[in-house]
């Protein structure tokens, strides 16, 4: 009996690695949605932190995030933290499904609603148990960023945000030597949103860095598409041009 139950663990964990990988080749091939749909048939922490993820991938892709699509992974991020709360993935998709919420709220209403201090402790809380986790840096180095600009002094002192932070994650990440284009271009873009003239140097290195960056899934190609076309654009308009366009690009 012993033996049989050990065939039958060793099948079952066959069975999750292969649809993991049916997970994995749908999101990397840019199916987002079948992705999605594939990991919260498995269930489990993983699979619904996978599903989050493949939601948001979809949202990010689309430019446009509809509420219907946050909401969705809104909650597959929360039924991954609900059975593992210290789940990395799950908080870390948690963490963004907020973020995006909270970019089409006023500076009130964002601040009303809690997300970004919720984003911000979720990310912080992954980094504390995985120091070196790349998209956690990342997504703090972009969180900085975003309150500084929508916040002012006041806002960014209050939530504990600075540029300073910014920095020092986006290096951290760097420093991982996982950072992929989708790192580099969204750091170059939460910049252009803030002050286009100011880090105009910083900007033109992130944009080159996330062209350069070798991109191993479909949306990576996709964020480095979209840095190749803003460097064109970057060169062509004026600063204020500059930032209300890249205020509203993901």
């Amino acid at each position: 009996m012993k033996w049989v139950g050990a065939i039958f663990i060793a099948l079952l964990l066959s069975c999750q690695t292969a649809s993991a990988d049916r997970v994995e080749q749908a999101f990397a091939s840019g199916r987002f949605l079948e992705a999605a749909e594939l990991a919260r048939a498995e269930g489990g922490a993983d699979n619904y932190a996978r599903a989050a993820r493949a939601l948001l991938a979809d949202a990010v892709a689309s430019g446009r995030p509809t509420v219907e699509r946050l909401d969705e992974a809104e909650a597959m991020a929360r039924q991954a933290v609900a059975l593992d709360p210290k789940h990395p993935e799950g908080r870390l998709q948690l963490a963004i499904a907020l973020s995006l919420k909270s970019r089409e709220m006023s500076t009130r209403e964002a601040l009303d609603s809690g997300y970004g201090g919720m984003s911000r402790d979720l990310a912080e809380a992954v980094i504390e148990d995985d120091p070196d986790n790349v998209y956690a840096h990342g997504f703090m180095a972009v969180w900085n960023i975003e309150v500084v600009r929508r916040g002012g002094a006041l806002g960014s002192a209050f939530m504990g945000a600075s540029m300073r932070k910014a920095r020092n994650h986006y290096v951290q990440a760097i420093e991982t030597g996982q950072a992929d284009p989708s790192l580099h271009w969204q750091y170059a873009r939460a910049l252009a949103a803030l002050n286009a003239r100011k880090y105009e140097s910083d900007i033109e290195m992130c944009l080159e860095r996330a062209m350069t960056t070798q991109a191993e899934t479909a949306l990576a190609e996709l964020m480095q598409a979209r840095a190749r076309s803003f460097q064109l654009y970057v060169r062509t308009h004026s600063r204020k041009d500059i930032e209300r366009a890249a205020e509203v690009l993901l």
